[in-house]
């Protein structure tokens, strides 16, 4: 029997039962439909961790007082040291630290309370600091200008705020030029930052910064301590030679009495290749969960077609009474298993693709080509595999055993 002919064939035997063969066609699709979109779901979220992480720069290391670190449990031995200006003197030496471009302190104020008018709002983050954070953290400016020297050096009364500042103190105006209160006091906006969105823990745009001088007038107070050293590396590639150079440079006047560094590194480009491996690992994990869903399918695939060979055992029988070899049943269902897996198949791309255009738990899904082909092979291949044994079964039947079949 040729090729065409058990295709015809096929079409014949699944058409014949449409609802029987939609309901087949069903599980297979959602089996596709649910790896791409799971894949997609799994990258998209890798992205977001990642531009987040490659917003606040791959070369920036983070450093703070404290020896527990960064989400690791403190020693017993520890005695806390704050950070000073004078560490970040000694940072921006280039003698002894060549791979360091910048070092930048911050202070931070809390329970601040910014007003203007009748509006009054409480930033998440208000914080005094010099003109380099605007390249360590990326703050890019959207309107006006950023924190200069001459704030520094003048503790000029000015301040930089978010999106979400702008919109609570001024509404759809141009807060530029404008005055807010900090605790009562006045200050002028100098600047307004570009929007960053929600790093999953806080609004980035629900920020103030000032001149350090200023935020130590007003806010903080003159005891010289920082609450972080902002380091940026000279290129990613440095990143690594610049947290031992801060190490080496810091150790001395902040370590425990074990000798261990008295504070805490964060390198970004460490938790960038950590986060990635970890969405990685969870990416597969949902990729195994949906692909559980094809093996369903499969099942599906499999009860239909022996369903059908009980139904057509006298057409089998009498087919081979009249010359049909046991290849060409084989055949048969064989091209009629394959036919409702590709069809299923080509329905759960056309579903992944179309469910992968919409947020899903706050996630835009990033569809990647090797989970369609992937799902779509393993798709109809799973469908095959689990035809064989009914196909076989067909194929196998004795015509006289078929003929008296009832």
């Amino acid at each position: 029997m040729s090729i065409f002919e058990s295709v015809r064939m096929a079409v014949h035997g699944v058409l014949a039962n449409r609802l029987r063969s939609f309901l087949t066609l069903l599980g297979i699709s959602i089996g596709v439909a649910s790896v791409i979109i799971l894949v997609a779901v799994g990258r998209g979220s890798a992205s977001a961790v990642q531009k987040q992480i490659e917003g606040l720069g791959t070369n920036l290391l983070t450093i703070q007082a404290g020896g527990g670190g960064f989400g690791r449990r403190a020693s017993s031995s520890i005695r806390f040291t704050f950070m000073t200006t004078k560490d970040v003197k000694a940072l921006q030496d280039k003698t002894a630290a060549p791979d360091i471009k910048s070092a930048t302190p911050v202070v931070s104020a809390s329970s601040v309370t910014a007003s203007r008018d009748v509006a009054t709002v409480t930033p998440d983050t208000v914080a005094g600091t010099t003109p380099s954070y605007q390249e360590a953290r990326k703050a890019d400016i959207s309107e006006g200008t950023f924190i200069t020297a001459a704030d520094v050096t003048g503790h000029a009364r000015v301040v930089v705020i978010g999106t979400t500042i702008s919109q609570d103190l001024f509404g759809s105006s141009d807060p530029i030029g404008q005055t807010i209160k900090l605790n009562g006091a006045n200050y002028t906006v100098e600047g307004l930052l570009k929007s960053k969105g929600s790093n999953g823990f806080q609004d980035q745009d629900s920020i103030v910064l000032l001149p350090l001088t200023t935020a130590q007038d007003f806010l903080v107070g003159h005891s010289g301590q920082l609450n972080q050293i902002l380091v940026v590396a000279t290129s990613p590639g440095t990143v690594d030679a610049a947290e031992s150079e801060a190490t080496a440079i810091l150790t001395p006047n902040h370590s425990n009495s074990d000798g261990s560094a008295a504070f805490s590194v964060l390198n970004q480009a460490s938790l960038l290749q950590t986060t990635s491996a970890s969405t990685h690992t969870f990416t597969v994990l949902l990729a195994a969960v949906a692909a559980i869903s094809l093996f369903v399918g499969g099942i599906g695939v499999m009860n239909i077609m022996l369903v059908s060979v009980t139904e057509r055992t006298r057409e089998i029988g009498i087919r081979k009474a009249i010359g049909a070899r046991k290849a060409d049943v084989l055949g048969q269902f064989m091209t009629e298993a394959g036919l409702l897996s590709v069809l299923g198949g080509i329905a759960g791309v056309a579903a992944g693709f179309v469910g992968g255009q919409f947020k899903i738990v706050g996630v835009q899904p990033v569809i990647q080509a090797y989970s369609v082909a992937l799902a779509l092979g393993v798709g109809v291949a799973v469908g095959l595999f689990f035809g064989i044994y009914p196909a076989n079964r067909a194929a196998s039947l004795r015509p006289i055993d078929a003929l008296h079949y009832e």
